[in-house]
């Protein structure tokens, strides 16, 4: 089934067609990333934190001290969302939050050792899982991977320049966040 999602769904026009090119790559972006999360997931310890509770400790690895609005902004969640979410990391000791001494309204978050350490092994095995499949393609596919690297950076960034439509996140479901494409470390 999720070999579907790589494949194009068995449409009747040929693979690569500019009428069908957007949603393929968009399928076989979606289908990586779900088959990576879904093989490191069975090798997690304890619970597994939600996908919009993995956005907001990776936006929080990525920008030490930022703050719950600007986090909002940047996952694209209301802020009463993120709130949540900051309080759930809080009370499963993931996440600090400091007072902010420019506005003492504000609180500035941190990741503690513990998420540090779980993101630190995520990152590690996610970078294991793809280098060893990697290593199981042809040159050529390797070489054309790489070549596409900066082409989908620069999509990730196109698609986040599209900040002024409101987006909207199903019950559940983490968001969707382009930059760690944009900043050279693919999710």
């Amino acid at each position: 089934m999720e070999d579907e999602a790589l494949r194009g769904r068995g449409r009747e026009t040929p693979p690569g067609a500019p009428e069908t090119f957007p949603a393929e790559l968009a399928d076989a972006l979606v289908g990586v990333q779900r088959l990576i999360r879904r093989r490191l997931r069975g090798g997690l310890a304890g619970p597994r934190p939600r996908g919009a509770e993995v956005e907001l400790l990776r936006l929080v690895e990525s920008r030490p001290g930022i703050g719950v609005s600007e986090a909002a902004r940047e996952l694209h969640l209301a802020s009463n969302s993120v709130s949540t979410l900051v309080n759930q990391l809080v009370r499963d000791a993931y996440l600090v939050r400091e007072t902010n001494p420019a506005d003492r309204r504000a609180a500035r978050l941190r990741l503690t050792g513990a998420a540090e350490k779980r993101l630190e092994d995520w990152h590690r095995r996610r970078a294991e899982l793809v280098g060893r499949n990697l290593d199981r393609l042809d040159e050529a596919d390797q070489a054309a991977l790489r070549a596409a690297l900066p082409a989908l950076r620069r999509l990730a960034g196109r698609l986040r320049e599209e900040t002024g439509e409101p987006v909207t996140t199903p019950a559940g479901a983490g968001p969707v966040r382009e930059a760690p494409w944009t900043e050279g470390t693919p999710s």
